[in-house]
């Protein structure tokens, strides 16, 4: 099969390789004329323009559309890189978006496009370079038959990827996902903040370890601590209390609120990460009212 691939950052660099390792043929595009050139260099085809990949994909095709996968930042850039498709796309191409957009989006995307449009959530980060990547895809389903070669390629094989359903199916399971993923990641952050800051001294690379092997929570995220106390040491050394991201766990407790459905362990871990990124003026309050009533200490910036 022929594939382009635009949007060559670190994720769209993997699906390259992944789909040329396949034995599948790639034309490749970024706007940044380096990332083209690496793909270039994994012996993928370059292309210079989003007309040029279109052109290059017709000429090379067997004449029943084409087939390109979008590896673009979320929101306007998705849109931009459509508008500059839409004068060429045809009812017989297919157009993946293996970003991170509002399924919503993908809905409005999916209806406004020519071609067979299909969202696909992607999970797996870069580990997904060696070990492939768990896709959730949503849209026409002869579409997604049509490229099951390559979701073959870029998943960890054939049970790495399904159909979720209709337009949009596939962005909103991975919303889903990245909302029960920060839920996990608070549950071991609280878990081994106990730890910790509890009454035994522990080595909390070997807890990790010792759980990740036969315990009930054990997962990749448990692996991902057991490295993060190896390489950052037991008190994680200079890292940050900083937690960025956050726009899919919002959109997962916004979309609760309008099926009303609960999710408080969502939510909770949401508003976490909203809460390490400044300093909240109720705090500070809270700590002087606590002088008021009762003159107890009150901390200050300085000391």
């Amino acid at each position: 099969m022929q594939l382009g691939v635009i949007g060559l950052g670190r994720m769209g660099q993997i699906v390259v390789d992944r789909v040329l390792d396949a034995g599948h043929d790639v034309v490749a595009f970024d706007l940044d004329a380096e990332a083209t050139a690496t793909a270039a260099e994994a012996g993928a085809e370059p292309a210079d323009s989003v007309a040029d990949l279109y052109e290059r994909l017709s000429e090379g095709g067997d004449g029943n559309g084409v087939r390109i996968w979008l590896m673009v930042p979320a929101g306007d850039a998705v849109d931009a890189t459509l508008e500059e498709l839409e004068p060429h796309l045809s009812g017989d191409d297919v157009v993946v978006d293996g970003g991170n957009s509002y399924f919503e989006d993908s809905v409005r995307r999916a209806e406004a496009t020519d071609a067979a449009y299909l969202d696909c959530g992607t999970s797996g980060g870069p580990a997904g370079a060696e070990l492939g990547f768990s896709l959730m895809v949503g849209g026409p389903e002869w579409a997604y038959e049509e490229l099951t070669p390559v979701f073959d390629a870029v998943a960890t094989g054939p049970v790495g990827h399904d159909r979720m359903g209709e337009a949009g199916s596939g962005h909103y399971v991975k919303m889903v996902h990245n909302g029960v993923e920060y839920a996990l990641m608070q549950a071991y952050g609280e878990g081994f903040e106990l730890l910790h800051r509890g009454r035994y001294d522990l080595d909390l690379e070997a807890v990790a370890r010792t759980w990740n092997n036969g315990a009930v929570i054990r997962s990749w995220l448990l692996e991902l601590c057991e490295e993060a106390f190896r390489e950052e040491g037991n008190d994680l050394g200079d890292v940050a209390d900083r937690i960025e991201g956050g726009s899919t766990g919002t959109w997962t407790v916004q979309e609760a609120l309008e099926q009303e459905v609960p999710v408080p362990l969502i939510y909770q871990a949401l508003s976490e990460r909203f809460d390490s990124r400044e300093e909240r003026f109720g705090r500070r309050l809270a700590s002087r009212l606590r002088y008021g009533f009762g003159r107890h200490e009150v901390p200050r910036k300085d000391e």
